[in-house]
């Protein structure tokens, strides 16, 4: 499955991880991507995308913090229903503060450039993605948002759109998703 290193939870970094190292050598600091799991999965989800993406990026891919059962976790607890998903907004707003203390902390472990960092998210990942890009775009240099959603919560605390103004964004969606209808990715689309 490549080089990946295993940062256990004794790790001093607020969220369990794997890496990839950049494969392709560079005299200045790497930009960082992020990988953002879905509901019910692990940071081992979305890690086999690594060698099919930029070799210049250090990848990590992030485990969500709340547990939901034997390896499976969650960003926020969700009952799904059929028009509009129901989440719990407090473990959501702290997952957003925990992912921006990881980072800051992922960013000075591994060295890595900070003002090129790169969320790519699937589902709830996607959803944690857009609501990091809404509230805190200084801090990101690009989003790819997959089949997720825009939290109505967050938007009260959305940055001024002149903020956001220039954050590449790519949203994907499938038409046919049967867990995230295709109209929560194209009221994304919208914003």
């Amino acid at each position: 499955m490549g080089n990946f290193i295993y940062m256990a939870a004794a790790s001093t970094l607020s969220l369990v991880h794997l890496t990839q190292p950049p494969r392709t050598p560079s005299s200045s600091p790497p930009p960082l991507l992020l990988l953002l799991h879905g509901v019910g999965s692990n940071e081992r989800d979305l890690i086999g995308l690594a060698p099919y993406l930029d070799g210049r990026f250090f990848i990590v891919s992030a485990r969500a913090p709340i547990e939901l059962g034997p390896g499976m976790y969650g960003w926020f607890h969700v009952m799904l229903d059929p028009v509009t998903p129901v989440i719990n907004p407090d473990e959501a707003e702290r997952s957003r503060l925990i992912l921006l203390q990881f980072i800051n902390e992922a960013t000075q472990a591994y060295g890595t450039d900070p003002h090129r960092v790169y969320l790519l998210g699937f589902s709830q990942g996607a959803i944690m993605s857009l609501s990091l890009a809404l509230t805190r775009p200084d801090t990101l240099a690009g989003v790819v948002a997959l089949s997720g959603r825009i939290l109505p919560e967050v938007l009260p605390h959305a940055a001024p759109p002149e903020a956001m103004r220039g954050l590449p964004v790519l949203i994907v969606h499938g038409t046919e998703d049967p867990v995230l209808p295709i109209h929560h990715g194209r009221a994304a689309r919208d914003l």
